[in-house]
């Protein structure tokens, strides 16, 4: 093969796979965007455990000083969200708060709700 034909097929390859290029690349982009948007409910999903968890234990502690439980229940839901479950129990002991949050994307309504729950202990006093 002579040097001008060698450099024209080897032009010929490099113009060819620029194009496979932009396909592959066209291709894989949705998969992309449902691997971005995955990691961005997960993202969600542990904000929301460390706001129960933080919102448990400051109502453990708010529950076993002798707060009303009404008030300790509004305020745990005022500080995570509307719709969590709360519960609590007081003995002469201990007193357990529970936190449970349904945490959806804002972005997909129609997605599988995750449940993320915090628990949080602290010593009754008298």
């Amino acid at each position: 093969m002579t040097p001008r034909r060698a450099r024209i097929s080897k032009s010929i390859k490099r113009s060819a796979s620029r194009g496979s290029v932009t396909a592959e690349t066209a291709a894989m982009l949705p998969a992309l965007m449902v691997v971005l948007a995955a990691a961005l409910w997960a993202i969600q999903a542990v904000a929301v455990q460390l706001e129960c968890v933080d919102a448990a234990r400051l109502a453990a502690r708010a529950a076993a000083r002798g707060e009303p439980l009404e008030q300790v229940r509004a305020f745990t839901q005022a500080a995570t969200n509307p719709n969590a479950q709360v519960a609590i129990t007081r003995d002469p002991e201990l007193t357990k708060v529970q936190i449970t949050v349904e945490v959806r994307p804002s972005w997909g309504d129609s997605l599988p709700a995750v449940r993320v729950s915090a628990a949080a202990t602290a010593a009754t006093e008298q």
